[in-house]
């Protein structure tokens, strides 16, 4: 039987050290053939917090991770009875293996996460926001457009009756 990929539910904020506890039990099992490979799906962010600029990692599917296994009964057992492992994703008490098309997306994913880190900007076109910082500090607006390869947001501010457009950094904003 070919090995396929599976998803587990595990608890969220663990994926990291449920993956190194089932890589453990695995190489203890001696099932290293049968089971191939454990992933946690994550990509590189850039954040700014507090005026500093970081590079942190986040999960892109929090509480899941995935494995290419060859499922029989012992690996099942093996993987179900791991510590912070919740279930197989899938029908009623059998696990359903992830189509071709989603490995593909997944890893392909994971390939492209993995060059440059990407800045996370939370805010989309007709969000209203309040400014933090800056000469228009307390001033309510509405997003016009944002511009990740920047790191700015463009928003529109009603100042002495008249909309007047300010570009300005996306950690000087904050959601209302």
């Amino acid at each position: 039987m070919a090995m396929q990929w599976y998803v587990l539910r595990v608890q969220s904020n663990r994926e990291d050290s449920v993956k190194e506890s089932l890589e453990k039990r695995v190489k203890m099992a001696a099932l290293e053939a049968r089971i191939a490979q454990i992933i946690v799906p994550s990509e590189q962010v850039t954040e700014i917090r507090g005026g500093k600029k970081r590079v942190v990692e986040r999960k892109i599917y929090p509480g899941y991770i995935m494995v290419q296994m060859d499922l029989d009964d012992e690996t099942w057992f093996l993987v179900r009875e791991t510590a912070g492992i919740g279930d197989f994703v899938g029908a009623h008490l059998k696990p359903v293996p992830m189509k071709d098309r989603e490995v593909e997306k997944m890893l392909g994913q994971l390939a492209s996460h993995s060059e440059e880190p990407k800045l996370k900007i939370d805010f989309k076109v007709g969000d209203t926001v309040k400014i933090k910082e800056g000469p228009f500090e307390n001033f309510d607006g509405v997003v016009e457009e944002v511009i990740p390869s920047k790191g700015l947001v463009r928003v529109v501010v009603t100042i002495f009756g008249r909309a007047t457009r300010v570009e300005l950094e996306y950690w000087k904003l904050e959601a209302v």
